[in-house]
């Protein structure tokens, strides 16, 4: 069983809802028919692939990849956290619906993945529930940062203690707020900004004590864990001899990152055999981050390709560790 749990989707509902009304949710289509572009009013945009809103295009791409069944979790521009109460849980549910909509027409090789209004951490709740009990979501979507507040902020932490409460994945997944300094050319915003933006959440998480805090919290990383894995001897380094470090935990940094679960776009093949190594293969996942063009397109490839795995790790990043974190493990 090979299992894309990175696989974005834009519900048609949402893109209808821009169309509608673009300065209600900062955001126009130009173009027409197969030739669409999303511009947002942040900066930047992306072409509305026919993967996005269509359930054949996106069945039709997974079997070029070899994929048997794809977890589709909302493109982040959806999440839509720069919005006030009413509109936020408006276009979440909107959103949550759409992609269970997409996954009723192919039930048999698509899953859901939800968003939520999490400024709004009580209706973020209501939601949680909502999309669990309603519609067997079993994983949600969140950015690294909510506009700027870190994920540690307590505002926070009855959602993140309630996702834990029920047994509901989160991928953490970085998203567009505005070009940083220094990252404004060739791309780095998302090159080197989207894995800096997933690093600072997880050291902010580890040093923060939240993870010790909330044991039974099931967290994912975007885009193989960003720059954390392959600079992980730096921070267990400096837990050992700076003090500000280990102020709100003395759980080891290695310890810490082995509670996450990673997935498979490194591109690098062996980038990946490290990463599996390093934290289990238990804890990697196949992922596509597709239609963007910064997905990967021969996942499977990636995977053979990394030398020095075993079959049974090979398995489990190919679908096992999905299969678990879906609650549909054997």
């Amino acid at each position: 069983m090979k299992i894309d749990f990175h696989s974005h989707v834009i519900p048609p509902s949402f893109v209808a809802a821009v169309e509608n009304g673009p300065a209600r949710l900062k955001a126009r289509v130009l173009g027409s028919g197969s030739d669409r572009t999303v511009v947002h009013d942040q900066g930047y945009a992306y072409p509305l692939f026919s993967e996005f809103i269509s359930v054949d295009a996106k069945i039709a791409a997974m079997d070029r990849k070899g994929i048997d069944i794809s977890v589709i979790s909302p493109a982040p521009p959806t999440f839509t956290y720069w919005a006030e109460r009413d509109l936020a849980i408006e276009v979440t549910r909107l959103v949550n619906d759409g992609v269970a909509e997409m996954v009723s027409a192919r039930a048999e090789r698509l899953r859901g993945m939800g968003i939520l209004p999490i400024q709004n951490p009580d209706a973020a709740i209501a939601e949680l529930e909502r999309i669990v009990g309603m519609h067997g979501f079993r994983a949600v979507e969140i950015g690294t940062s909510i506009e700027g507040v870190k994920l540690t902020d307590e505002r926070f932490a009855p959602v993140l203690r309630r996702a834990a409460e029920l047994g509901v994945f989160i991928l953490a997944h970085p998203y567009y707020i505005g070009n940083k300094a220094g990252l404004e050319d060739y791309y780095l915003t998302n090159l080197i900004g989207n894995p800096l933006e997933t690093t600072l959440m997880v050291a902010d998480l580890m040093f923060s004590g939240t993870l010790d805090r909330l044991p039974d919290l099931k967290i994912g990383l975007a885009h193989g864990g960003g720059f954390t894995p392959y600079q992980i001897g730096r921070l267990v380094h400096g837990h050992k001899v700076r003090s500000e470090t280990h102020a709100n935990t003395v759980t080891s940094p290695l310890d810490l990152l082995r509670r996450f679960y990673f997935d498979s776009v490194v591109f690098e093949p062996q980038a990946l055999a490290y990463l599996a190594r390093l934290v289990g293969a238990e804890r990697v996942f196949l992922g596509t981050d597709a239609p963007f063009d910064m997905g990967d397109e021969d996942p499977l490839k990636t995977l053979a390709d990394a030398h020095g795995l075993t079959s049974t790790e090979r398995a489990r990043i190919a679908g096992q560790t999905a299969l678990r974190l879906l609650g549909e493990a054997e």
